[in-house]
Protein backbone atom coordinates (compact mmCIF):
# COMPACT_ATOMS: atom_id res chain seq x y z
CA UNK A 1 0.00 0.00 0.00
CA UNK A 2 1.43 3.29 -1.32
CA UNK A 3 0.91 6.38 0.35
CA UNK A 4 -1.69 8.58 -1.37
CA UNK A 5 -0.60 12.05 -2.21
CA UNK A 6 -3.75 13.57 -0.27
CA UNK A 7 -1.60 11.66 2.68
CA UNK A 8 1.50 13.87 1.97
CA UNK A 9 -0.44 17.23 1.53
CA UNK A 10 -2.32 16.92 4.92
CA UNK A 11 1.08 16.41 6.54
CA UNK A 12 2.66 19.48 4.98
CA UNK A 13 -0.23 21.48 5.81
CA UNK A 14 0.26 20.39 9.56
CA UNK A 15 3.73 21.24 9.42
CA UNK A 16 3.26 24.42 8.16
CA UNK A 17 0.06 24.73 10.52
CA UNK A 18 3.03 23.68 13.63
CA UNK A 19 5.06 26.28 12.13
CA UNK A 20 3.04 29.32 11.26
CA UNK A 21 1.55 29.00 14.95
CA UNK A 22 5.32 29.12 16.50
CA UNK A 23 5.88 31.89 15.09
CA UNK A 24 2.99 33.79 16.01
CA UNK A 25 2.86 32.68 19.48
CA UNK A 26 6.75 32.39 20.63
CA UNK A 27 8.99 35.32 21.71
CA UNK A 28 12.21 33.50 21.31
CA UNK A 29 14.05 34.56 17.97
CA UNK A 30 15.82 31.45 17.47
CA UNK A 31 12.25 29.17 18.15
CA UNK A 32 10.66 31.63 15.72
CA UNK A 33 13.92 30.90 13.15
CA UNK A 34 13.08 26.91 13.33
CA UNK A 35 9.63 27.73 12.98
CA UNK A 36 10.43 29.34 9.75
CA UNK A 37 12.27 26.60 8.85
CA UNK A 38 9.86 24.17 9.43
CA UNK A 39 7.49 26.00 7.10
CA UNK A 40 9.97 25.73 4.28
CA UNK A 41 10.37 22.42 4.42
CA UNK A 42 6.37 21.58 4.94
CA UNK A 43 6.83 23.54 1.18
CA UNK A 44 9.40 21.50 0.26
CA UNK A 45 7.68 18.38 0.83
CA UNK A 46 4.30 19.76 -0.59
CA UNK A 47 6.69 19.99 -4.00
CA UNK A 48 8.36 16.72 -3.73
CA UNK A 49 4.52 15.29 -3.61
CA UNK A 50 3.00 16.54 -6.59
CA UNK A 51 6.20 15.87 -8.49
CA UNK A 52 6.02 12.65 -7.92
CA UNK A 53 2.19 12.77 -8.68
CA UNK A 54 2.75 14.43 -11.71
CA UNK A 55 6.06 12.00 -12.49
CA UNK A 56 7.66 15.80 -13.81
CA UNK A 57 10.78 16.64 -12.00
CA UNK A 58 10.26 20.82 -11.65
CA UNK A 59 9.06 20.15 -8.36
CA UNK A 60 12.22 19.24 -7.40
CA UNK A 61 14.57 21.61 -8.81
CA UNK A 62 11.95 24.03 -6.67
CA UNK A 63 12.87 22.27 -4.00
CA UNK A 64 16.77 22.68 -4.50
CA UNK A 65 16.04 26.49 -5.18
CA UNK A 66 14.56 26.86 -1.75
CA UNK A 67 16.93 24.90 0.20
CA UNK A 68 19.73 27.33 -1.38
CA UNK A 69 17.24 30.11 0.46
CA UNK A 70 17.00 28.54 3.56
CA UNK A 71 20.73 27.63 3.65
CA UNK A 72 21.06 31.55 2.86
CA UNK A 73 18.29 32.95 4.99
CA UNK A 74 20.03 30.65 7.99
CA UNK A 75 23.38 31.80 7.61
CA UNK A 76 21.98 35.62 7.38
CA UNK A 77 19.78 35.09 9.79
CA UNK A 78 22.01 33.33 12.47
CA UNK A 79 24.62 36.00 12.03
CA UNK A 80 21.78 38.88 12.99
CA UNK A 81 20.72 37.11 15.43
CA UNK A 82 24.13 36.59 17.16
CA UNK A 83 24.94 40.40 16.84
CA UNK A 84 21.95 40.86 18.75
CA UNK A 85 22.55 39.11 21.62
CA UNK A 86 25.98 40.21 22.08
CA UNK A 87 24.42 44.15 21.85
CA UNK A 88 21.45 43.42 24.27
CA UNK A 89 21.64 39.90 25.67
CA UNK A 90 18.72 38.99 24.88
CA UNK A 91 16.62 36.65 22.49
CA UNK A 92 12.74 37.86 23.25
CA UNK A 93 11.34 39.14 20.13
CA UNK A 94 9.86 42.59 22.34
CA UNK A 95 13.59 43.45 23.54
CA UNK A 96 14.94 43.85 20.11
CA UNK A 97 13.76 47.50 19.16
CA UNK A 98 17.99 47.93 18.54
CA UNK A 99 16.28 47.90 14.12
CA UNK A 100 14.03 50.81 14.91
CA UNK A 101 14.87 54.27 14.23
Amino acid sequence: MTPQLSWYLALSAVLFTIGVVGVLIKRNVISMFMCIELMLNAVNLTFVAFSSFFRDVTGQLFVFIVMTVAAAEAAVGLGIIIAIFRSRESLDVDDSSILKF
